[in-house]
């Protein structure tokens, strides 16, 4: 991890920039926000291929769905309140049900939204996305993993949901590592304890193992950015060789990351987990620090958890 940071968001437009010049089936739909969610980019670039749909975030979902349907492979990006809320029905009837080929880019996702409060932050979207049948649902950590995905989904034929993030995390990984859709990264190899993180929430994680190590005490973190499919084995694997499991997300802990895990464990090898995350509560508003403090998502509580 190194202190260079972006915005999953801004890794997410400067994607689609790459992906449109590569694959002329590229479209992208936005609901008038296309300077937050960073696909103006795309739209500069493409004016043809981009379609600003207006405040009418259920307008653009059931579009992207007819143009699954003609052959092109649909982007449909506005904030995460509005994308997995607002629009849920579309998602669920004309997306899901005839399993579509529509990627829903969810930016400004979590309590990190900050000063934009309650209403705006999404707390519950992994939850609801993931109950959908046909529905596979990713929440990348950084630049680099963030645009390895928007490619990678991009190359099968069925419904996706990418959580981005508005704040600015640091970039974790080198160019040259390898991600598969399904299956988790683990980050060192310690015995005390595994901390499942996904989103922002991986960097925090990091910060904890670098801390603790220096009481020498040595965790791994896991980093989720497939929620569904989850990575099973994994989950298995660090339940049998780490004496303490922890998960932590940017979400509410009742049907997210750490739910997820739970069900895992609760089929095939019960064991403790403890779920760092909003504890069955609406968000703030302040600045996105303040509010991870506030809600007990950041390394130092990982520290104390552990």
């Amino acid at each position: 991890m190194n202190n260079e940071k972006k915005a999953t968001r801004q890794s997410y437009g400067e994607a689609l920039l790459e992906l449109g010049k590569e694959n002329p089936n590229i479209v992208v739909l936005d609901s008038d926000l296309a300077g937050a969610t960073k696909t103006e980019l795309f739209k500069k670039a493409f004016p043809e291929r981009f379609f600003d749909m207006g405040i009418a975030e259920q307008d653009m979902i059931s579009t992207a769905a007819g143009l699954a349907t003609c052959g092109k492979i649909p982007y449909a990006s506005t904030f995460a309140v509005f994308a997995a809320g607002r629009a849920y029905d579309q998602i669920r009837s004309s997306v899901c049900y005839p399993k579509n080929n529509v990627k829903v880019c969810a930016t400004h996702s979590g309590i990190t939204v900050g000063e934009d409060g309650a209403t705006h932050q999404m707390i519950e979207d992994i939850s609801m996305m993931r109950t959908l049948p046909n529905m596979k649902v990713f929440c990348p950590s950084d630049d680099i993993q963030t645009k390895w995905l928007i490619k990678e989904i991009s190359k099968y034929n069925g419904p996706a949901y990418v959580r981005l993030c508005r704040l600015e995390s640091p970039i974790i990984y080198d160019k040259s590592q390898k991600f598969e859709i399904g299956k988790a990264v683990q980050i060192g190899n310690g015995k005390d304890a595994t901390v499942f993180a996904t989103g922002i929430m991986v960097s925090e994680a990091i910060k904890a193992k670098e801390e603790l190590e220096k009481r020498e005490i040595y965790i791994r973190v896991v980093d989720v950015h497939t929620i569904k499919p989850i990575d099973e084995e994994i989950i298995i694997k660090c339940a049998k060789e780490t004496k303490k499991l922890i998960s932590i997300e940017d979400h509410n802990i009742i049907g997210g990351l750490g739910s997820a895990i739970a069900e895992v464990l609760t089929e095939k090898l019960p064991q403790r987990l403890i779920r760092l995350g909003i504890k069955d509560e609406f968000g703030k508003s302040g600045k996105a620090e303040e509010l991870m403090k506030y809600f007990h998502i950041t390394a130092e509580d990982i520290v104390k958890t552990i």
